[in-house]
């Protein structure tokens, strides 16, 4: 072959492997576990299911579970990651019932038995839909706290901008899905092919209320670095808390994080805001 049959067959070989790039990236973005419609849900604590049903026919399900002390705090609404359903992330519910909270935990489309097309512009505003849905419910604004753990930290991200919940908590989140993506395909331009941006980055600028960033110092898939970037982007609200030592899907493991959590929820700011922190 000559040399210009040589470039021009690279360039072909490089055009196929964008075009496929393109069409598979859903399939290693989401990583659902689907449930049949007649799936039941068993627990040992207190608990709804529930349907939120939107404009072009999907269906997003979810579950609140209820702290059943004499009043509640308020409302974790709980943007999981991109793996399993709310069959598995339920375990983590009991997180924020031990501080008097009620916790809704919702599935994507396509996870459990969330149903319609995923599409992020359209992800967003199933977000808003059951956002607007508990404030119906009687939860007052002031008292819902937004939780987005890992790919859950983008739609949490942009819900807050949106609105005025008390706080906003990320758990593992990423800069921008582009910078996150580009780690593992730094040859292709996942700018242009990414068909999900989910920009953490750009959303946490417009967030007004306070936002507390917790991520392990040793987590591999997703940097600690992102969360020292995204909270130089709201220094005025935002304060990282790091868990020495955590990977990406151990923090729960860590006495500390429980800690860091429960000073959070209960509102103890000065414990944690003057914190010096370090990244081993």
């Amino acid at each position: 072959m000559t040399t210009t049959e040589i470039i021009i067959l690279a360039i072909v070989i490089y055009v196929v492997i964008c075009i496929i790039a393109y069409k598979v990236q859903e399939y290693f973005i989401f990583k659902p576990e689907k449930l049949s419609q007649d799936f039941e849900f068993k627990y040992d604590d207190h608990f709804e299911e529930l349907f939120f049903d939107m404009e072009d026919g999907a269906r997003i399900n979810g579950l609140i579970f209820y702290d059943l002390g004499e009043s509640t705090r308020g409302l974790v609404i709980y943007f999981h990651g991109n793996t399993r359903s709310i069959k598995g992330w339920s375990k983590y519910a009991k997180d924020f019932i031990a501080h008097d909270y009620d916790v809704l935990m919702i599935d994507y489309r396509g996870f459990g038995k969330s149903i319609g097309k995923r599409d992020e512009e359209i992800m967003y505003k199933d977000a808003q839909v059951v956002y607007n849905e508990m404030l119906k419910r009687g939860y007052d604004e002031k008292n819902i706290v937004v939780y987005g753990r890992s790919l859950g930290s983008g739609f949490a991200c942009k819900l807050a901008s949106k609105n005025h919940p008390k706080m906003l908590i990320l758990d593992a989140p990423y800069y921008s899905f582009s910078q996150l993506t580009n780690r593992f395909l730094p040859f292709l331009p996942l700018s242009i092919l990414l068909r999900f941006s989910i920009r953490t980055d750009e959303y946490i600028k417009y967030v007004k209320c306070p936002i507390y960033i917790i991520h392990g110092t040793k987590d591999l898939l997703i940097p600690f670095r992102s969360s020292v970037k995204l909270r130089k982007l709201a220094p005025r609200k935002a304060r990282l808390i790091p868990i020495y030592g955590g990977g990406h899907n151990n923090l729960p493991s860590f006495q500390e994080y429980h800690k860091h959590l429960e000073d959070i929820l209960l509102d103890r700011f000065d414990l944690i805001f003057d914190k010096h922190i370090r990244i081993d």
